[in-house]
Order: structure tokens, then sequence, then C-alpha cells
């Protein structure tokens, strides 16, 4: 760096509001990005994943405008106010100002809003609606269908394919994932003429569901919809299956973590049930085979969702640097917003009114043993479409 330049970052630290500014002069420092995911806790195996996607990520890449990538994993644990200070802390230490992260729409919530006053960028894989609804903002952008998608394309057509299935009993998570989902699943079941025979609320720190389970047993469910999320939804199957419910009721897992999950259950108990997924390993994109390759030539395996979604998330920031020809956040704000791609699950776009990414959400029926083809052929597609409110109806108001 010439030594006028140094003085003018010299000039410019001392006035609020223009950390960001010193990127135009740090030609040759490395560009910093943040991977703010639980390493600890419940949730732990779905932010070790994710931090070998961003890892893939940043590899692949390695550069970009001529500058290296490195990244940061932080761990949440899972709590809004721990992952704001980490975000927090990496901001003052290395300048980062892109964050790629949240696997709980809390601390997701949180985590946006902390990457508006930073001026940097957020995407997250979070669900609630609230992130790119009510509580949107410039900086923060959205990869995964969020609640309202994920029950249009697993209640819906579940519905529609079992019209006989009019008992349902919902499983819900106490905290505004759960809400959501079981808001749109009310509205579906509403419409559709459903009868809505119950609903058990947990805490985000439940292990144990029987009691839950019980209850639904008791209300004799057509079908048990699962609304939780990663070890807590298979926690619930495993203790529904126990209970014998797999006999006479269809299970629905709404939001399924992937491939993980699979493995941990195994193909018997996953035989038979409905998962919503994200992403599917199996997909047949261009984007997707090409990660599909990567993960098997550096991890020796397939790519399940945690690690798909940190992938194509600190994929799109670097894409988004790239476009904008500069690692000026709002710079990159703006490239990114109405971006058309190729992604993992096909044509995506990034709607610029709310910064919502437009995919493709599916619905997974587990295969039997027999039937797999490979030892991660585990489910078949049942259903596969996009689903998300009009713009005009998510309550979005971007500044």
């Amino acid at each position: 760096m010439h030594r006028r330049d140094l003085l003018k970052l010299a000039a410019l630290s001392a006035v609020p509001g223009v950390v960001t500014s010193r990127i135009a002069f740090a030609a040759n420092e490395a560009i910093e990005l943040g991977c703010p995911v639980p390493m600890s806790g419940a949730f732990a195996a779905n932010g070790k994943f994710a931090d070998l996607g961003m890892k893939l990520a940043v590899e692949q890449y390695g550069k970009v405008l001529g500058r290296p990538l490195q990244y940061s994993v932080l761990d949440t644990e899972g709590k809004p106010a721990t992952a704001v200070r980490k975000v927090q802390e990496l901001a003052q230490q290395k300048s980062a100002r892109y964050f790629a992260g949240g696997i709980l729409s809390s601390e997701s919530l949180a985590m946006g809003k902390e990457a508006e006053k930073l001026g940097g960028v957020f995407i997250t894989t979070a669900g609630a609606d609230e992130i790119t609804g009510k509580d949107c903002n410039r900086a923060t952008f959205r990869w995964s269908v969020p609640t309202y998608g994920a029950i249009e394309r697993t209640v819906r057509p579940l519905i529609e394919a079992m019209p006989k299935a009019k008992r349902w009993y919902t499983i819900t998570p106490q905290y505004v994932f759960g809400d959501g989902l079981l808001s749109a699943a009310k509205n579906i079941f509403k419409e559709k003429g459903i009868e809505h025979v119950g609903n058990s609320y947990h805490a985000l720190a439940e292990k144990e569901f029987s009691g839950y389970l019980t209850n639904a047993l008791a209300a004799k469910p057509d079908v048990l919809l699962i609304l939780n999320f990663g070890s807590q939804s298979s926690d619930t199957l495993r203790q529904a299956v126990s209970f014998g419910m797999k006999k006479n009721t269809t299970i629905l897992v709404a939001w399924a973590s992937g491939l993980e999950q699979f493995e941990s259950l195994g193909a018997d108990l996953c035989e038979g049930v409905y998962f919503g997924a994200q992403y599917w390993h199996d997909v047949d994109t261009p984007l997707n085979r090409d990660l599909v390759k990567r993960a098997k030539d550096k991890f020796k395996a397939n790519p399940n969702y945690s690690l798909a979604g940190s992938y194509i998330c600190t994929k799109i920031l670097i894409d988004g640097m790239i476009k904008a020809g500069t690692a000026d956040p709002k710079a990159v704000v703006a490239a990114l917003e109405g971006l058309k791609y190729e992604g993992l699950t096909g044509p995506e776009e990034i709607r610029a009114g709310d910064h919502q990414v437009l995919k493709n959400y599916y619905l997974l029926k587990g295969k039997a043993k027999s039937a797999m083809k490979d030892k991660d052929d585990y489910a078949e597609v049942v259903s596969v479409g996009k689903a998300f409110l009009p713009l005009d109806q998510t309550q979005c108001k971007m500044a």
C-alpha cells in the first residue's frame, strides 16, 4: 500500500461509520468471511457441516478481485445474544462484513439486524418468514424457502395425494420458526377442510417427546406432522416409530436436514415417512453435479443440506462481489438484487424486493432398504416446486 493511501486510511478511521471504506485502499488485504453457526449444543452437527460448506466455497475461489479469501467459524451456540456478540467481535478484529450462517431463525433475525448496523451483508438458510418479511432489511438475504413455502410444498401435496386423511396432529417447537410452520399449516387445514385434532408445543432444548406423542396417539390422527428441526425432529420421529405410529399413521417431517438426518436414522426407520427438504444431493442440475463432485473429492461423501446451504450462500456472496467489481457491501447488495443464476435446485432468483431466493422445495418419501441403489439413496422425490408469498403480502418494507 502506498504512503498516500495509508494517510487516507488513517484520516478515514477517525470518522464514524466509514469502517468499510478501508476496503477501497486495502487492495492486497484478505476478504474475511464469517460463518456464524452453532458448533455446540443441540444443533452442533448442522454447524459442523455448514463449516465444511463455507470451506469448500472459499477454497474453490481462493481469491476474488485479486484479494485472498479467508473465513472464521463463529460458534453461536444457537443463542441470539451470543451470535450477535461473535459477529461484532469478528467485525472489529478482522473487519469482516460478510456473513453466511445462522441455523436457527431466532439467531438469524438478530444477526441480520446486526449486519445492517455494521454496513455488512448476511445470508442465511433459516426459515422464519419474518427474515424476508416484516423484519427484512437491505443487509439480509435468505437462500432457503421460508416456512410458508415449506408447508405449501409438503402439506398441500400430501393432502391432495391422501384425500381420506382428514385428521392431522402437529408437534411444534415454541419459537418463531415453529410458529411460522404451524400457522401456515393451519391455513391449509382450514382451506382443505382438515380437522386439526391437536398440537403439542415443546421447548427448544427438549429431547424427550414421549409425552407429546402420547397425546398424539390419543387423538388418533391420520397424519402426524412434525414441525421441529435437526436432532429434535430425529428424536421425535424415532420415538413416534417406537410408539408404533407408522402402522396406522402417516408421518411427515416438514423441514428435514437431508442426507445427514437419513444417515443417523437409518433406512428402516425412514421407510414410508415423508420429509420436506430444501436440498437433495441426487437432484440433476449442473451446479449440484459440480458440488457433489467437489464434496466427494474433498470429503469422500455426498453433500447434505447443511453443507450445501452454506456452500451456496458463500458462493452467492462471492459472486456478488465479482458482479459488483468491488468488495464494498453496498455495491454487492445492489448487484445481488434481482440476480438470476443456475443454482443447486435449478434456476434460482434473488427477489429484489425482499432479498428472498426463489427456489425449489422437495417432498421426499423414504425408501425401503431393499430399494436403495446405493448407500445414500434413502428417498425418492415425490413432489417438487416453488411456493412464495407475493411480495405485497410478505410485509417486507425495505428501507
